[in-house]
């Protein structure tokens, strides 16, 4: 199981020391989640930050973007340094050219899906997709609990991978911590967004390998 820590949840007043420390706890990549207010209730981290945040970090930066405009956005979340890049099929216009660009780009592409949203609405953008990301909460607000009822959801997409050979991996964001990681894994699930789960703890590193060993059990 990759874990990928949401910088939402660390110290935002000590946030290069946090991705420092992030460097060396096993994690696979660090998750940027970008809300503008509008798709989601908060207003958070924009292209700035993202910019200074490549500077001092070579970790792959995986990027969800949370905005009503992907359409009009993704290019500058690319240039800022993202190395992944996810939106939301909900209020894109144009899904398979943004993710035609983002591959282009030389850049992961990757879809998210709120936890009402079916897997199926993007069946025909499977083929050429890097990451699907299922919100196991709604999206806006971190440190809430995980939502069990996206687990079919998994299990179906992950199914459908499986009868169609197709490669892309699954991530599952939202209320994931050592308790639930086994059942997700078991689900299909290839990556896990961590909050708290990481955060919440002096050691990152030994929280994250917490994480991945719980994943293991009854494999």
């Amino acid at each position: 199981m990759k874990v990928s820590p949401s910088i939402a949840a660390a110290n935002l007043m000590k946030l290069e020391e946090e991705v420092k420390k992030l460097e060396s706890s096993g994690a696979d990549s660090i998750h940027f989640d970008v809300m503008d207010g509008h798709f989601v209730p908060l207003l958070t981290i924009g292209v700035p930050f993202i910019e200074q945040m490549r500077k001092i970090t070579k970790m792959p930066i995986d990027v969800h973007i949370m905005v009503t405009n992907p359409d009009h956005v993704f290019q500058d979340y690319l240039d800022a340094g993202a190395d992944v890049l996810s939106f939301h099929q909900e209020v894109s216009l144009h899904p398979h050219r943004i993710c035609m660009k983002i591959k282009d780009a030389g850049k992961k592409a990757g879809i998210a899906l709120n936890p009402s949203t079916h897997w199926n609405t993007i069946e025909y953008l499977l083929p050429i997709l890097d990451q699907v990301t299922i919100m196991s909460v709604n999206p806006g607000f971190s440190r809430q609990s995980h939502i069990p009822i996206v687990h079919k959801k998994i299990h179906e997409l992950s199914k459908f991978r499986k009868e169609n050979n197709l490669n892309f991996e699954i991530m599952v964001d939202g209320g994931v911590n050592a308790e639930n990681v086994m059942t997700l894994k078991q689900l299909g699930t290839d990556i896990v967004v961590a909050g708290g789960a990481v955060f919440n703890f002096e050691n990152y590193s030994e929280a994250i390998q917490k994480i991945k060993k719980a994943s293991l059990k009854n494999a």
